[in-house]
């Protein structure tokens, strides 16, 4: 979703994504164009009249899981935003029985919470190996 209209949505995917995807994009682009939705998670820059680049995770009961906004110079890593849907995707079909520590991909090593691993995650997970 972006204040450009639909219009420029269409050219954007014609002339840009596309080519670098060698397809259509598989989702469609939402118009903000007065920035509703924007003033409404922050990212509604008013002076300019843009949105700052907002990526929200939202989980099915409509809660905001994840939020990263960037400024328009850097752009967002598609891999990790999938990683941390597999990630919100795996505690809630848990029941948050499991837990996800950082870093963490399918297969992975999870977390059981409780107060067994308070203060002491560093004996079950570490960062620095691969697990």
């Amino acid at each position: 979703m972006s204040v450009d209209s639909q219009f420029v949505h269409k050219v954007w995917n014609d002339q840009e994504l596309s080519k670098m995807a060698g397809k259509d994009v598989p989702f469609h682009m939402a118009s903000d164009g007065p920035g509703n939705v924007g003033r409404i998670y922050g990212v509604y820059d008013e002076n300019s009249g843009v949105e700052l680049r907002g990526r929200f995770i939202i989980d099915p009961d409509g809660v905001i899981q994840a939020m990263e906004v960037l400024t328009p110079p850097v752009g967002r890593q598609l891999d990790e935003t999938i990683r941390q849907i597999q990630a919100f995707q795996h505690v809630r079909a848990t029941g948050a029985a499991e837990v996800c520590p950082a870093g963490w991909t399918p297969g992975k090593k999870i977390l059981k919470p409780g107060p067994n691993l308070v203060a002491n995650v560093w004996k079950e997970w570490s960062p620095l190996k691969d697990h």
